[in-house]
């Protein structure tokens, strides 16, 4: 067995690891984690992981007695990485390595090794590949506390690893010439003729610790939106959409039990599994593409709401020093009556509307039953406050409901319109705080009216008004003068970062860059402000956030992460990334998508077949070409220019534009 590298990592673990610098494969449920060097160690978060459970924590290639020194290593795609490294062997006098080791690696937990011999003379060359396995659970790994390496056994072709309910195995082709159980180590004898090749295939696998039980691998899940593209004369847009779509694509998750019924995990490596809310925001702001991945999310998280109550699962979320943690359920909630409402009017099939309608009745009567005092949505707890954005939340959610009983002849409209009515009449006094520089929105009032003044890009939820009939949005909260206040303070360097919208002022006592809910800038909440933005009139304002998050993404390789630190934008500094943030992340792919939405305004009424088109009048990307969206089930294409006249170049027959 050959000595260990000196730099190898110690498997001693230290708490939750930062990834941002990691190179992660998704395939969701299935993900592979590396540093750059393509080298995994065992330690950190290093592995292929199906299920939430790690496959394989070691894969170490050694090639003549060594490492191959690393030259390059990166993503391909959001499923595929390939790394590159290069080799002497002993006896070479001249300064060029003679072998280049190459590596492409996929999240579903296979690994071609390929040896090529680029010297002059034919070689035998051992190749070792050193494997180990802990089958620990992703959870217990993020928060520090891996197990022990399994003792494995040889199989055929491989080793196998035994845990608690399942076993990992790792097969080779071709199969290997030794293997060492005590050592991990598969080992070949390549006979390498000079300028030839030699291919190594590894295959890791999950599967029940039950004989005549096969785990298999699920087949690849069907994407569920069309194949948009962005053209204009700034790279940078076309880019973030393309790796947005691909990042999404690998987060896609099956429902159990309906595979049909697809949806978006929340992102990787930390939440590969059902959240709704994040699921539910994504296929919000996916419609331009199509409303089958609206219809998937819809159907798949019904099954989950409580029948009796009507209400949501979700998770506690950070708030932020200023306000205790919230729940996302609540969000969830409000989210699924206005995403099966403004899917419809994109397109969504009647047939699948009608069979979604009870659902959203039930989200209804859970509304009625938690509003409080006033009508506003507490928080549910005992003296939870009342948040700024959930009242957003919950009045777009009874403008819609009202919306789908017309639409579908059911009762109780009327009493929905009314309820909101009454509801914009008391924010706009209870809810604003007037000071000499022209006020603001609270960002809560505690359960006896007093307001929690700190503002964040939280407040930018007040804009998102939500999508009705007749190619219109739907009122808000705030009236002319506080939206255009509000418009204002997004565009203010205390929440502008110059890279995106902070989650709180940097004015702010707690203000903290790097705080979930402190200070950090999320992706989603800046696109919601873009959009809304744009959607109000305040063009200049919503083309200097997306612009900045354009920004953004070039230094991430347009691969946003659902959140980054906050620091105010100059000349010095990058964006820099949070540790522990998802990335790839769904808000944030699906955010990116969003924002680049709102350069053409589309406001689609499918049921009464129209559509209204109001882009930027001055484009910030110059002449764009959007191609490949659809509205009404079908084709949509259109171009704006340079003074954000609209051309539909593509759209279903029959669909007229509106104004």
């Amino acid at each position: 067995m050959s000595p260990q590298p000196a730099n190898r990592p110690s498997r001693q673990d230290r708490g939750p690891q930062p990834v941002h610098d990691a190179v992660i494969c998704v395939a969701a449920p299935a993900l592979a984690v590396s540093a750059e060097h393509g080298q995994l160690y065992g330690s950190g978060l290093d592995g292929f992981y199906q299920g939430g459970r790690r496959v394989l924590a070691r894969c170490e290639v050694r090639v003549a007695g060594g490492p191959p020194v690393p030259v390059q290593g990166g993503l391909v795609t959001a499923g595929r990485a390939r790394f590159t490294a290069v080799a002497r062997v002993p006896g070479d006098t001249a300064p060029d390595p003679a072998l280049t080791v190459e590596r492409l690696r996929t999240a579903g937990g296979t690994e071609r090794i390929t040896v090529h011999n680029t010297g002059s003379r034919a070689l035998r060359i051992p190749l070792e590949v050193a494997l180990a396995t802990d089958l620990a659970e992703l959870a217990a790994i993020a928060a520090g506390s891996s197990g022990p390496e399994l003792q494995p056994s040889v199989c055929d072709a491989g080793l196998l690893w035994s845990g608690e309910g399942v076993r990992a195995r790792v097969t080779a082709v071709p199969a290997p010439e030794s293997a060492m159980a005590s050592a991990g180590l598969l080992c070949w004898e390549l006979a390498l003729p000079a300028g030839a090749s030699r291919t190594i295939e590894l295959r890791a696998t999950l599967e029940p610790a039950v004989a005549g039980v096969n785990g298999g691998s699920a087949p690849a899940v069907p994407v569920p939106w069309s194949a948009a593209e962005l053209r204009c004369g700034d790279g940078r847009g076309e880019a973030l959409l393309r790796t947005a779509l691909d990042d999404l694509r690998a987060l896609l998750l099956r429902d159990p039990g309906h595979p049909l019924d697809v949806h978006v995990a929340a992102g990787a490596p930390w939440r590969l599994g059902p959240a709704p809310a994040d699921a539910l925001w994504a296929a919000r702001m996916m419609l331009p593409l199509g409303t089958r991945l609206a219809a998937g999310t819809l159907r798949a998280f019904a099954r989950r709401q409580d029948q009796e109550t009507g209400g949501m699962p979700g998770p506690l979320r950070h708030a932020g020093p200023h306000l205790p943690p919230t729940c996302s359920g609540v969000e969830a909630g409000l989210l699924f009556v206005t995403l099966l409402a403004e899917a419809r009017r994109w397109g969504l099939p009647d047939r699948d509307a009608e069979q979604l309608l009870p659902a959203a009745e039930r989200s209804l009567r859970w509304l009625r039953s938690v509003a409080g005092e006033g009508g506003y949505i507490p928080d549910p707890v005992p003296g939870g406050p009342l948040r700024c954005d959930v009242q957003a939340h919950a009045h777009r959610a009874m403008l819609h409901g009202a919306d789908l009983l017309d639409a579908h002849g059911r009762p109780g409209a009327e009493e929905w319109r009314e309820r909101a009515e009454a509801m914009r009449r008391r924010f706009r006094e209870d809810f604003w705080l007037d000071d000499s520089a022209g006020g603001g929105p609270a960002a809560a009032l505690t359960p006896d009216g007093r307001p929690v003044p700190h503002l964040g890009s939280a407040a930018a939820h007040l804009l998102d008004t939500g999508l009705l009939g007749g190619c219109e949005l739907a009122p808000g909260l705030l009236d002319k003068v506080q939206t255009e206040q509000l418009a204002r303070l997004l565009a203010a360097p205390e929440l502008d970062s110059g890279w995106g919208l902070r989650t709180l002022s940097a004015r702010a006592p707690g203000y903290n860059p790097f705080g979930h809910r402190g200070g950090a800038v999320r992706v989603h909440e800046t696109a919601v402000a873009v959009a809304g933005l744009a959607a109000g009139g305040h063009e200049r304002e919503a083309a200097a956030l997306l612009l900045g998050v354009l920004d953004a993404a070039v230094a991430f390789g347009h691969r946003l992460p659902e959140m980054y630190a906050g620091e105010q934008r100059d000349e010095s500094r990058r964006p820099a990334p949070h540790p522990t943030a998802s990335r790839p992340a769904a808000v944030a792919a699906a955010g990116a998508v969003h924002l680049l939405m709102a350069l053409a305004g589309i406001r689609p009424d499918a049921p009464e077949r129209i559509v209204a088109v109001r882009p930027l009048a001055n484009t910030p990307l110059g002449d764009l070409s959007l191609v490949g969206l659809r509205v009404a089930e079908e084709p949509f294409s259109l171009r704006v220019g340079p003074s954000g006249t609209a051309v539909i170049e593509e759209a279903a027959p029959g669909l007229q534009l509106g104004t």
